[in-house]
C-alpha cells in the first residue's frame, strides 16, 4: 500500500470483527477514528480508505482494518482506479514506500497518536 497507510488489528488472533469481544469492540470505533485523524493530518487525502481484510490462502487468517490515505496523485499513478480495485493493483503491484520516508511518517504518527491520545485522556478528566 502507499505511504501513509495504517494498519489496525487486534493482539488476540480475531478472523473477523463479529468475533470481538465487547471490550475490543468498544476501543475499535475510537481507535479507527484517531488512526483515521493520523493518516488525514499527516496525508490530507481527498479520501481515506477504511477496509477490513482477513483473507488467507484458503481461509479467514487474522483480523487486520487498512486505513489508507488516497490522494488524487495516488489516483493517477494507478489509472485513476477507485476502492477495491484501486488496493488490488496496488497489491499485485508490489510498490513499496521508501524504507526512509516509512520511517519517518511513523515517527510523526507516533507523536500525533500520543497527542491524540493525551487530549482524549484530558478531556475525560
Amino acid at each position: 500500500m502507499n505511504l501513509g497507510t495504517l494498519i489496525v488489528g487486534p493482539r488476540e488472533h480475531v478472523v473477523a470483527i463479529a468475533e470481538l469481544d465487547d471490550t475490543a469492540a468498544a476501543e475499535l470505533g475510537p481507535l479507527l477514528r484517531d488512526t483515521a485523524r493520523v493518516v488525514e493530518t499527516l496525508c490530507r487525502p481527498e479520501q481515506t480508505y477504511v477496509c477490513m481484510w482477513s483473507h488467507g490462502p484458503d481461509t479467514r487468517k487474522h483480523l487486520h482494518i487498512a486505513v489508507q490515505p488516497v490522494t488524487a496523485e495516488v489516483r493517477a499513478r494507478y489509472g485513476g482506479l477507485r476502492s477495491e480495485q484501486l488496493q488490488a493493483r496496488m497489491l499485485a503491484d508490489g510498490d513499496e514506500p521508501d524504507i526512509t520516508e516509512v520511517e519517518q511518517f511513523c515517527e510523526r504518527a507516533r507523536e500525533l497518536f500520543r497527542a491524540i491520545t493525551n487530549s482524549s485522556a484530558e478531556t475525560r478528566s
